[in-house]
């Protein structure tokens, strides 16, 4: 089954209000409104796209330790997954599907970090629940993804919503502003320049993890 089969499956139970979240549909057409409104903005087409060059970078990885983009791309190409959070379920899906896909990408000389606004404490049980073997690096105040061109402010009708579902996000990121990420996958070269982006304002969305293995297959050829 495709990482998106598995999404949809997922999406189709939690619109129909079935458990563990049994959510009314007033939830749903508030999540609705909220994803029309973001994707009328046009901001996805604002975002970093191939042929950029990708921002310079110092975040910390789950256990404190500073993580640069210069360091991880002395090894090789890059991976980059943007990721909400511990709390958002299609993102954890996300992580999952490429964690299988791990392997392919070492095997072409590539690392894989996911970056999220969250801090290191929820990072950690991330990587935990979902068994990661990448690191999830943190974003404090999606400054980094700002630079991507994916932050945006949430309005306060969605604050009041994530509130209501318990979604804390100042608790999760420490961070009291109320800021995501768009969900975006980047493969960028040793060079820095960007060479695959994909970024979806619709968080029920994501590109296949093996979608990214052309890209590096072109940038394995090139330098062998």
């Amino acid at each position: 089954m495709t990482l998106q089969s598995k999404l949809d499956a997922f999406k189709a139970d939690f619109e129909a209000g079935k458990p563990p979240y049994n959510v009314p549909y007033s939830v749903i057409e508030t999540m609705h409104r909220a994803t029309a409104e973001l994707i009328a903005s046009g901001a996805a087409q604002k975002a970093l796209k191939a042929g950029d060059k990708l921002p310079d970078f110092t975040l910390s990885d789950p256990d404190g330790n500073p993580v640069s983009s210069a360091d991880l791309l002395a090894y090789g190409p890059l991976v980059i997954s943007f990721y909400r959070g511990v709390w958002c379920p299609y993102c954890n899906m996300e992580l999952q599907a490429l964690q299988e896909v791990l392997p392919q990408f070492e095997a072409l000389g590539a690392k894989l970090v996911a970056i999220s606004p969250q801090n290191p404490v929820n990072s950690r049980k991330s990587v935990r629940q979902n068994n990661l073997t990448f690191p999830i690096l943190s974003d404090p105040h999606n400054d980094v993804a700002a630079a991507f061109g994916l932050r945006f402010e949430m309005q306060d009708y969605l604050i009041e919503l994530y509130k209501s579902l318990k979604n804390d996000l100042p608790a999760f990121n420490g961070d009291p502003s109320w800021t995501l990420p768009m969900p975006a996958r980047y493969v960028v070269g040793q060079d820095g320049v960007i060479l695959y982006a994909e970024v979806n304002p619709d968080y029920t969305r994501r590109p296949e993890p093996e979608d990214m293995l052309p890209a590096l297959r072109r940038t394995a050829s090139l330098a062998a």
